[in-house]
């Protein structure tokens, strides 16, 4: 496994701006961040869900279809190819978000989005599934992946802020770099 590349796509996802981030700094902002905690709480939570569920299913999907894995993986390139072309033309002008910042929310709002829903079902089939199909580095993985977007999470709650305002000023740049980056993670898919 190219765990250089497993490792950037996953920051990639979990640290670009995305509905849960926004959403989060949109908490920080308007709530502080005691409130943007529990959204956050409620967010990590089902996004581990997910990523266990998608890795439940996919490694079922392997193993009844051996085949299905090519598919996953050009998939999930193209997935990564598209989110690439997503960041570079992202206007942030037109965002506009509305949460409420509990638990709750934080937790729906995972099963709502398509990036992290996109997201768990591809980063299994296109990183991990290739390399290793037993329960314990399957597990291994989920804790891990988890623990990443936990960490991009708080890291928009911690400097919600000074990232913000960073994004911006440079979101061009921001955006053409983290691209750049998705396109390189869909590529070492098949090297």
């Amino acid at each position: 496994m190219n765990i250089t590349s497993f490792l950037i796509y996953c920051f990639i996802i979990t640290f670009t701006p995305g509905p849960t981030n926004i959403d989060i700094l949109s908490t920080v902002n308007k709530h502080g961040t005691k409130r943007a905690m529990q959204y956050t709480y409620g967010a990590t939570i089902a996004f581990g869900l997910l990523l266990a569920l998608s890795a439940m299913l996919n490694t079922m999907l392997i193993t009844v279809i051996p085949k299905i894995l090519i598919v996953m993986q050009i998939i999930g390139s193209i997935y990564m190819l598209f989110l690439a072309y997503q960041i570079c033309k992202t206007d942030k002008s037109k965002q506009t978000v509305n949460q409420t910042g509990t638990f709750m929310s934080g937790f729906l709002m995972q099963f709502l989005n398509p990036k992290v829903v996109t997201f768990t079902m591809t980063v299994f089939p296109s990183f991990i599934l290739p390399y290793y199909t037993a329960i314990p580095a399957v597990t291994i993985s989920v804790i891990v992946i988890t623990l990443i977007g936990f960490l991009a999470f708080m890291t928009w709650v911690l400097f919600g802020t000074i990232f913000k305002k960073f994004l911006q000023k440079h979101e061009k740049v921001v955006n053409i770099i983290m691209a750049l980056f998705l396109v390189y993670a869909a590529i070492m898919i098949w090297l």
